[in-house]
């Protein structure tokens, strides 16, 4: 198993959980709304006067087998619009209960 964090402008949050959907990956936790910038390019997402726009962030934990196809979808959909921003980040899931 793996956890899949994925951040992105708001913008993508119902293509985001059509993809989750579509491989079916049922579970996930949502942050609603939250704040930040990105490493290399792309506006902060502050939320403010300045930088209006937010972002969200999803958590799911996914079986190995479906990474590698989450993860190019989640490509595909940040390449399709790369100024709104999406960063997918993947860790080992050591216990669960």
């Amino acid at each position: 198993m793996k956890s899949v964090f994925i951040a992105f402008d708001q913008a993508h949050q119902d293509k985001i959980i059509e993809i989750l959907d579509r491989l079916s990956c049922r579970g996930f936790t949502s942050f609603g709304e939250v704040q930040g910038r990105g490493s290399k390019t792309g506006d902060p997402h502050y939320g403010s006067h300045a930088w209006p726009s937010l972002a969200s962030a999803i958590l799911t934990v996914v079986e190995d087998d479906r990474i590698d196809t989450l993860l190019a979808r989640l490509k595909q959909l940040d390449e399709e619009r790369p100024l709104l921003g999406l960063r997918a980040f993947v860790w080992n899931v050591e216990q669960t209960i």
